[in-house]
């Protein structure tokens, strides 16, 4: 009954108010757009120096740089601090690239720390969207102390929630570190991974019936289930981000485990509760680019899980570089997160207790 539900289309036309599967749909065309405007973009002073990175960002805002961090944590040339909180580090001084990223430019974490690090001599650098005459103050602040950044147009995310619109998400932080001269990436490798995605995108689609929809079927399993993902250390961002996805496309829990680390702590912990085990769906990332250490430990880990008797999926990574991997995880995932707010029927664009929540801090 539920795979009928999925495939009959009046799902879709009744929750998807806001287009959310036009902004899945479209991640390789938002990553496109960031590409060509990439090639203009230019920062006035240059970044030379630079030993450290902080990125300042919340939510949706900063799922683009933790991919990013993940995927290239053997090839970026400086260290990378995710700052997701009120608080600038000490160490914040001359050699720190400092990353203030929201969507929106109204992000209240964030405009609290830009007011401290003002006073530091650190490199600032701005990115945020432009949404039509919609007041920005990150762009405000950009053009009065003339600082470099990069503000794109969303004309790819027709949802306009951050979370839809990681193609700008993702390319962004890969500009801004390629700018700043912290990454070597031939273009044809990003050219791969959107080529990729492009022959992909037509197996993740609504009008495909599930027995042959990967996506769909991934959704179905985990109905009434809590989705724990598991994955090798590349993979940590997305991760991170389908977890976000499930929480607020699905509206439904979500967690995630990290081989090798989980395999030091987490595995005792299936004994008990015992009654809660039926609630639980692990998904198994796999790529032949992992260590084969951590190879052999997810195959492990997931006879575990079948002997406590927990049910499981496996999804194994085609793409021939981890970039490429990476984009074919957020792609897949972000279909399944959809599909699961369908089951469960909701708008999956919607963050119902997010809005309440920023209004009782407003009181």
């Amino acid at each position: 009954m539920n795979q009928e539900y999925l495939d009959s289309g009046e799902c879709f036309e009744k929750l998807d108010l806001d287009r959310v599967a036009e902004s899945i749909a479209l991640l390789p065309m938002q990553m496109r757009q960031v590409l060509a405007e990439g090639k203009k973009l230019s920062f006035a002073g240059g970044m030379k120096g630079v030993k450290n990175i902080v990125i300042d960002a919340m939510g949706g805002s900063n799922l683009g740089a933790r991919i990013i961090k993940s995927v290239f944590s053997d090839q970026l040339r400086a260290p990378i601090l995710i700052e997701a909180g009120y608080e600038v580090p000490a160490y914040v001084d001359k050699e720190t690239l400092y990353i203030c990223s929201s969507y929106s430019g109204t992000t209240e974490e964030v405009l609290v720390t830009l007011n401290e690090i003002r006073k530091r001599k650190c490199v600032k650098v701005i990115m945020t969207a432009k949404n039509g005459e919609k007041r920005n103050p990150l762009i405000e602040l950009m053009e009065n102390e003339k600082l470099n950044g990069y503000v794109f147009e969303p004309r790819h995310n027709p949802s306009g929630q951050p979370r839809l619109g990681l193609g700008y998400a993702v390319m962004g932080t890969l500009l801004l570190f390629i700018k700043s001269g912290l990454l070597r990436l031939p273009s044809r490798e990003v050219e791969a991974a959107i080529l990729r995605l492009e022959s992909e995108s037509a197996r993740y689609q609504p009008s495909l019936p599930a027995r042959r929809n990967p996506a769909k079927k991934i959704g179905l399993e985990l109905y009434k289930k809590i989705p724990v993902l598991v994955s090798g250390n590349f993979l940590e961002g997305n991760m991170h981000t389908l977890r976000n996805q499930f929480n607020e496309n699905s509206k439904n829990y979500s967690s995630y485990l990290i081989v090798p680390d989980m395999n030091h702590y987490a595995m005792e912990g299936f004994e008990h509760p015992k009654s809660e085990h039926k609630q639980l769906h692990f998904i198994f990332f796999e790529s032949g680019l992992e260590h084969p250490r951590v190879q052999k430990r997810l195959s492990l880990t997931k006879k575990l899980v079948v002997k406590s008797g927990i049910s499981h999926s496996s999804v194994k990574l085609k793409g021939s570089t981890r970039f490429e991997q990476s984009m074919e995880t957020l792609q897949f995932g972000s279909w399944v997160s959809y599909y699961l707010a369908m089951l469960n029927r909701e708008n999956p664009a919607s963050i119902k207790w997010v809005d309440w929540f920023k209004k009782e801090l407003d009181r």
